[in-house]
């Protein structure tokens, strides 16, 4: 498989591969010897995995990552917590053997790997300790009460998330810094193909204070609970409801932010609260501009903290974002604009 990948990617003009490693232990050796712009790397690996190698890679030299995942329940988990760690991005292995069917991935793994090398990886942001101290002071309450936190009185508020590449990572930040009793109902469109959505939502309820679950046909928006949209179908709200959908693509892709905002912005108008993080492309920007014309509210991540600076700067030239943040601020401001 090392071979079949590496053949792909040297056949590309301007791409060279310079080493090729047995497991992770051995990949390490090598990144100190050649310092490469990208790595690809298989979640399962003999004697050092690819969790193990990634964070010893991101500690001790970020470099951009690109995963190579089956579409299994373990292999999905485990790519969703290589993206928590840093991973740049991945492709999916067609028939579980990439090298079965090579040439249904080959155009994704050479244009990933393109990316990758343009993008900034950067080691964990680091809070102030204080912060930190009381995040780990506090994560025990928090998985107790989780269940029955209450949302306050008042008219219910509706904030829509959306994300691409480098999404998994900012995502927890964000969500696991929303309180139990948030007065809103969350609605995540991150792009990612079926399969991969299940896991993130799950992975994202165990570290959250909040109900998070992949979103099912006929599910009803709740305060404090976080809907993902599921892999490859459209995310659509109707008299508070969830409708899936599989019209055509947008922007090229399904999920896609644009659709699910165009569906909530009238009936929800300026309750609804607007988030467009990290990722490439500009799906997202026309959204939170129907957002602004119906007198709600929208952040974007800012260029500093965002793996791609992609759709965030479509929406900020474009006139369409109230507030600009850091990842590790996102959360604060949507508790702002839920309240406020």
């Amino acid at each position: 498989m090392r071979k079949v990948v590496s053949d792909l990617l040297e056949e590309e003009e301007g791409i060279n591969v310079v080493d090729k490693a047995r497991n992770g232990a051995d990949a390490l050796r090598k990144v100190e010897k050649h310092t490469p712009d990208v790595i690809t790397l298989d979640v399962e690996m003999p004697k050092m995995d690819g969790l193990e190698f990634l964070e010893r890679l991101m500690a001790r030299r970020p470099i951009p990552v690109v995963m190579l995942s089956s579409v299994t329940t373990k292999q999905s988990k485990t790519t969703i917590k290589a993206l928590e760690l840093g991973a740049f991005d991945f492709i999916t292995k067609p028939s579980g053997s990439i090298s079965l069917d090579i040439d249904k991935v080959q155009e994704e793994l050479i244009q990933k790997v393109r990316l990758a090398a343009d993008s900034k990886v950067r080691k964990k942001i680091k809070r102030q300790v204080k912060v930190d101290q009381e995040k780990k002071a506090s994560r025990v309450s928090v998985t107790r009460q989780k269940r029955k936190g209450r949302a306050k009185t008042g008219k219910q508020k509706l904030v829509v998330i959306g994300s691409s590449t480098g999404g998994p990572r900012s995502l927890k930040e964000v969500v696991t810094a929303l309180p139990a009793n948030l007065n809103a109902a969350v609605l995540i469109v991150q792009h990612m193909p079926a399969g991969f959505t299940k896991s993130l939502a799950q992975r994202l309820d165990k570290l959250s204070a909040l109900n998070v679950k992949e979103a099912e046909e006929g599910d009803q928006l709740q305060a404090g609970q976080v809907l993902v949209a599921p892999g490859d179908y459209h995310l659509l709200i109707k008299k508070n409801k969830v409708k899936l959908s599989k019209s055509e693509k947008i922007h090229n892709v399904r999920p896609a932010i644009d659709k699910t905002i165009a569906s909530v912005v009238q009936e929800y108008q300026e309750e609804v609260v607007g988030v467009l993080l990290t990722g490439m492309g500009k799906d997202g920007a026309k959204g939170l501009g129907l957002i602004k014309e119906f007198g709600g509210q929208t952040i974007a991540q800012d260029e500093k903290t965002s793996v791609v600076y992609g759709m965030p700067k479509v929406a900020y030239e474009a006139g369409v974002v109230d507030s600009v943040k850091p990842i590790y601020q996102i959360g604060e401001e949507i508790v702002k604009k839920v309240e406020g």
